[in-house]
């Protein structure tokens, strides 16, 4: 058993490095500041790097313990951090998906262990809190397309490596070729179904040239009243209800050439709008009845993305147990949460990663807006007089919305940013009951 008094610190999925563009690390200026910090703590401590630290998958052009050679060259600043806060504290690093190879070459142990990091090659390790213990995963073992059925081959390729190396990194080599260094971001991009939509996002308001871009954005956003417009002019020509047409005519002309230049605008949205309806109508049957053969043959059955809580719960039943287990700690879904189950508590510890968050239209049909965040959370967890205390802290970076998104998008998400809500913290007793920690 650990001594009553040690602290653990658990972080996870800071994804550091890759392929050109995607070897810039934004966060690096917060995570320095954490890792200094603990260098000069008195606390009895240990910080755990709870999986996909590195970004291994996304190095195409290096093999083997070259990609150390290339993150070593790349980020001095951070190596010598480590060095310098793993000689005050105990700093342990478990492989995730991203950096399985670590598990693979025995030269990364001795490597890591110039810069008193140890590096643990298994798939879950436990540490102990004065009668209880934690279990540590990374979580991608849970994830049937990241899952790695032979651990330590170097030669492992879930569908997940598949989608990085030809997704991810590409992305990262072609990034700085747009109007604005945006294609590197595309790790943030969860779940993974919705890259079609982002990439049209950011094409929109990004790519597209801005004379094109502003011409259509009244005719977008006036879709849904042009649809409306487009019923009732439909009515008009058939006789049935001609009173508002009328009414918006006379209205209209009443403003001389102003409203003639409006009546004639309205005119064009009406009948574009009215050419979609037709068209769509059709379309959405022909799509949806494509959608039901494709389900009935099971085509589609595996998702991209991971389930982000039911595996996790089944897999506390079986790893949780009172009196000994009680707190399952992973990372893999860059989702921080906390989970009560049966036996203790499941713990997520998010990601270092910026984090986009889809915000809809409200009116017309324009793309959504990805708007962009951070939220750097690290888990403590120590000895409390009934049990295991777990908190988050988050440690403030502000959000590049002013700089990342176009005068457009932020007049779309005025007032529609998002808030994060930290998880309370926790108390795990040894039975496994858990409380708030203020109750």
């Amino acid at each position: 058993m650990a001594d009553d008094d040690r602290v653990y610190y658990v972080i996870s999925d800071l994804h550091i490095g890759g392929d050109e563009q995607l070897e810039r690390v934004d966060f690096l200026e917060e995570l320095l500041g954490f890792l200094d910090r603990l260098a000069e703590t008195d606390e009895n401590a240990e910080l755990i790097i709870n999986g996909d630290a590195f970004g291994l998958w996304e190095f195409t052009t290096i093999d083997g313990i070259g990609k150390f050679d290339a993150l070593e060259a790349a980020y001095p600043d951070l190596f010598e951090q480590l060095r310098e806060t793993g000689a005050n504290i105990d700093i342990t690093l478990l492989p995730g998906n991203h950096d399985h190879e670590l598990a693979a070459y025995d030269e990364y142990v001795e490597r890591f262990g110039e810069y008193n990091v140890d590096l643990v090659q298994e798939q879950s390790m436990t540490r102990a809190v004065g009668e209880q213990e934690v279990y540590f995963e990374h979580g991608h073992q849970r994830d049937p397309n990241n899952q790695i059925d032979d651990w330590g081959n170097p030669h492992a390729s879930p569908l997940g490596y598949y989608y990085n190396t030809l997704v991810t990194s590409r992305a990262g080599k072609l990034s700085d070729r747009g109007r604005y260094n945006w294609l590197k971001d595309v790790q943030a991009v969860t779940p993974t179904e919705r890259m079609p939509i982002w990439m049209l996002s950011k094409y929109f308001y990004r790519e597209m040239n801005p004379l094109i871009r502003y011409s259509l954005i009244p005719f977008l956003l006036l879709f849904n009243i042009s649809i409306v417009l487009a019923v009732l002019a439909g009515l008009d020509i058939a006789g049935i209800w001609s009173a508002p047409v009328d009414v918006a005519t006379e209205s209209l002309r009443q403003f001389g050439s102003a409203g003639t230049v409006a009546w004639y605008l309205l005119a064009f949205n009406i009948s574009l709008a009215g050419l979609v309806v037709l068209i769509g109508i059709p379309l959405y049957f022909i799509r949806r009845d494509i959608r039901q053969t494709i389900d009935r043959f099971g085509v589609f059955e595996t998702e991209l993305t991971v389930d982000a809580a039911s595996p996790y719960i089944a897999a506390a039943d079986d790893v949780l147990e009172p009196d000994e287990t009680t707190v399952f700690c992973y990372g893999h879904t860059h989702r921080p949460q906390v989970t009560e189950v049966g036996d203790g508590l499941l713990v997520n510890t998010g990601t270092w990663l910026k984090r986009l968050h889809r915000r809809d239209g409200i009116i017309g049909v324009l793309p959504p807006v990805f708007y962009p965040s951070y939220q750097l959370l690290v888990v403590r967890m120590s000895g409390a007089a009934d049990g295991i205390a777990v908190e988050y802290e988050e440690i403030n970076k502000p959000s590049p919305a002013t700089e990342e998104l176009t005068r457009t998008e932020r007049i779309l998400t005025v007032g529609r940013e998002p808030d994060f809500d930290v998880p309370d913290p926790r108390i795990v007793a040894p039975d496994g009951t858990v409380t708030h920690q203020s109750d």
